[in-house]
């Protein structure tokens, strides 16, 4: 406790200036560049009720480009309390992280999917004793971002979705497309459909959605790998937002923390009567109807990508935290479990909506808290 009172007295003279300092640091490495975090330190914040117990050194992580932005923002308050410990998240996907996770490498990683069983036996290599567990800690949707000139609003279904991603669907004036949209001026324009290069979770659920709710549209096996032919492709979710951003008739899916800055997002036609705008509160009632799968102290979810519920959104995604139950290493475990204590507590969870990502529900919170405080 006289530390913690310490870092609070620190954190609160050094100010401004530090925090600055404290961002470079840990943004050194990323290849996501996006910068989204801005403003949502400046909830109040939790930053005098974070536990650095002897927590120091440097926490290396990686992973979920589709978290980097909350990333971003708890990294913020957390380092300015616990100054004796620079975490450096690397956002390259979900892929490289789990890779890098069960070569030893990191102490953390994030994936937009849970674990698959032949990483989990690969993860129990690093995890000595023990085996690596997914803890879900970040939800939100997945936006479908467009650049029509003269399109402000539009809105597309499942299937339209899967043709137009599947190249099968190719200019904006296209009869399914007007189908849904009667009275906007669609132009006559190529449609230019942006999908990840890297492995990713973002893409992984987002064709979970595409199988689950256009099966007769969507072909393809699904997983972190694009597998549909055609089309573009971009690094990670600040990539395929820039190619949105950048290019006349483009469309891709990205989190709703990047669809920003001029990019206009889809609204989805569900089975409900209205059809649903990608916000957080609307990610939150379809995610809301998740449930566990994971055994043990694993708690992977499954979620629900055709809600029927009038606002539910339904192309969702989870990220992971994904750790060692037992095996951690030594040096970071005491650095590992305080930051992720942050982040699971509530004012952790608290920022995530400012940031454009929905909290977990209560329920499920409640038993990350608690495996976190078990880790070893």
């Amino acid at each position: 406790m006289k530390l913690q009172r310490k870092n609070r007295l620190r954190a609160l003279s050094l100010g401004a200036v530090a925090l600055t300092g404290v961002l470079t640091l840990s943004a050194c490495g990323s290849d996501d560049t996006s910068g989204g975090a801005s403003g949502s330190g400046d909830t109040p914040a939790a930053a005098g009720k974070i536990d650095c117990g002897d927590a120091k050194g440097q926490l290396l992580a990686d992973g979920s480009s589709a978290q980097k932005n909350a990333i971003d923002a708890w990294v913020k308050q957390y380092q300015s309390t616990c100054r004796d410990v620079v975490i450096n998240y690397k956002g390259s996907g979900s892929g490289a992280g789990i890779t890098a996770f069960t070569q030893g490498q990191i102490a953390f990683a994030g994936s937009d999917s849970a674990l698959k069983p032949e990483e989990v036996t690969a993860s129990k290599e690093v995890c000595k004793g023990g085996q690596g567990i997914d803890l879900p800690m970040v939800g939100g949707p997945i936006a479908v971002g467009y650049n029509v000139p003269g399109v402000d609003n539009l809105v597309l279904d499942a299937k339209t979705l899967a043709l137009i991603f599947d190249s099968k669907i190719t200019n904006w004036n296209d009869k399914a497309i007007k189908a849904l949209n009667p009275d906007a001026e669609l132009p006559d324009l190529k449609i230019q459909a942006f999908h990840r290069s890297d492995e990713s979770g973002t893409t992984d659920n987002f064709t979970k959605y595409l199988i689950a709710a256009a099966p007769d549209n969507w072909k393809y096996e699904g997983g972190k790998a694009w597998q549909a032919k055609g089309g573009q492709s971009a690094q990670g979710s600040s990539g395929v937002a820039q190619g949105v951003k950048e290019t006349k008739g483009a469309i891709s899916y990205m989190e709703l923390s990047y669809a920003k800055d001029g990019i206009t997002t889809v609204d989805v036609k569900t089975g409900a009567a209205t059809p649903v705008k990608a916000t957080v509160e609307n990610a939150t009632k379809a995610i809301s109807e998740a449930q566990v799968v994971g055994t043990g102290k694993d708690l992977a979810l499954k979620l629900n990508y055709t809600p029927t519920a009038e606002g539910a959104y339904p192309i969702t995604l989870v990220t992971y935290e994904i750790v060692c139950d037992k095996g951690n290493k030594a040096d970071t475990l005491t650095a590992t479990k305080s930051f992720l204590t942050y982040v699971a507590s509530e004012d952790g969870q608290a920022l995530l909506s400012e940031a454009g990502y929905a909290p977990m529900p209560e329920e499920i919170i409640t038993k990350v808290r608690t495996t976190i405080s078990e880790l070893s």
